[in-house]
């Protein structure tokens, strides 16, 4: 124990206990030590005081902020210096705390600095896979070379979005502390497993000269929620045949245009195939899926299709054995539950990370991507022939043999890699 402090520790490395605990640094529970005893000694130590006040609340966005498609990426240097605001309340917290360690998400670098004024120790973590981070950093470090790992080639159009990514990610107010707190610090837990993007992790070590270690698979299970909604989804499923049916999402925080929309529509219509879509719309515009869907959409797809405009658990649709396929944008979570749950994937990225993470996709045989035109737009009659393939065709066996050993791979390497991070978390903390 560390003096006559409160804390809150848990004793262990087991894997349920990291899954659930790594990712966060607990800071706002009030008063409540508590410890969880197991046989590794090891510590991971979570200090609960009463928290103090809240910082005030930030200005809320104009009204007029543009939903339909994604945030503006000119907003994300803003969205950064809004975080700055919460510098002094941080501060205050860890000098009042002063816990044995901070792990912190890698849009606060800044965090990294003001643990090393406090002389505690700081880990980045980072939410998502090294695919991406080491493409970024390599057209941020090597500009005009071209990226060591022909399996990420990207096109034209996902080229200039790239960089229109790296660019907009450069804020005009400069923050030391961003600088400091990121030199601060030699340590990066990222959110993945070497069984899926293990030479990419490498390559960020080589480029960055930090230390990048896997956690291994955060994905966990859905739960039992006994949910009415997903009750009704889950008996449409269980009267369809095994393998028959395509997942469609794409994510919380993409929203897609009308003519996107119509792709996919007719794309779903073409193939001929059963599907469930997730579709999602911007809080408060009043847009309805009658007015975005082709014409007559609804009656010709009858029975083989469902129109979901709410949240559904993806967990629970993927894990569904009627389901063949998960027509995904390629998020990090998406793309690790899909693997994770044994689903081919049918990759139609949008922004961001997305394309690079598709590519990965195929790289690893877990998935098909459906090419878009010269222009970046999506086809239907692409769509269709993919999903078909994945559903219906030889293809679809393949990559469900292949995603299913990848995830076995990813399950026995699992326990290592969170066992390896316990352990330099340990070493941190002077254990």
């Amino acid at each position: 124990m560390a003096g006559s402090r409160p804390y809150h520790t848990i004793l262990g490395a087991s894997q349920e206990t990291l899954r659930q605990k790594l990712p966060l640094l607990h800071l706002f529970h009030a008063g409540k030590p508590h410890i969880h005893r197991q046989q590794n000694p090891t510590k991971i130590l979570h200090h609960h005081p009463p928290p103090p006040p809240p910082p005030p609340l930030l200005p809320r966005p104009p009204s007029s902020l543009p939903h339909h498609q994604r945030s503006p990426l000119h907003l994300h240097s803003a969205l950064r210096s809004a975080l700055r605001t919460a510098k002094p309340d941080f501060s205050n917290i860890l000098t009042t705390l002063q816990p044995h360690l901070l792990i912190h998400d890698i849009i606060l670098r800044w965090a990294g600095a003001i643990a090393s004024k406090n002389n505690i120790p700081s880990v980045t973590f980072f939410t998502s896979g090294a695919t991406m981070f080491s493409y970024f950093c390599h057209l941020g470090q090597r500009p005009g070379v071209e990226f060591p790992y022909p399996a990420i080639r990207l096109t034209e159009f996902e080229l200039s979005m790239a960089v229109g990514t790296l660019e907009s990610s450069k804020s005009e107010d400069k923050d030391p502390d961003e600088e400091t707190g990121w030199n601060s610090g030699r340590t990066i837990i990222v959110n993945s497993s070497r069984e899926i993007d293990g030479k990419y992790i490498d390559y960020l070590s080589e480029l960055l000269n930090k230390e990048f270690i896997p956690v291994g698979s955060l994905v966990r299970d859905y739960g039992d929620d006994h949910d009415v909604d997903d009750a009704v989804l889950m008996e449409w499923l269980s009267q369809k045949d095994k393998f028959s049916c395509v997942f469609v999402s794409f994510g919380t925080e993409y929203f897609l245009k009308k003519e996107e929309i119509e792709e996919v529509a007719y794309g779903l219509e073409l193939s001929n195939v059963n599907f469930i879509w997730i579709m999602r719309f911007p809080k408060g515009d009043g847009t309805t899926v009658e007015e975005t869907l082709p014409a007559g959409f609804l009656e010709r797809v009858g029975g083989r299709g469902r129109i979901v405009e709410k949240w559904a658990s993806q967990a629970k649709i993927l894990t569904h054995p009627s389901v063949g396929g998960f027509v995904s944008h390629c998020g990090w979570n998406s793309l690790t539950e899909s693997i994770e749950f044994g689903v081919p994937i049918i990759a139609m990225p949008m922004h961001l990370d997305q394309p690079m993470n598709a590519k990965l996709v195929a790289e690893l045989g877990v998935g098909v991507e459906v090419k878009r035109d010269n222009a970046g737009r999506l086809q239907r009659e692409e769509m269709a022939k993919v999903i078909r393939d994945v559903v219906v065709g030889e293809t679809g066996g393949e990559l469900r043999r292949q995603v299913v050993e990848r995830r076995e791979r990813i399950r026995l390497s699992s326990r290592e890699e969170m066992e390896g991070v316990a352990h330099k978390l340990a070493q941190l903390c002077g254990n």
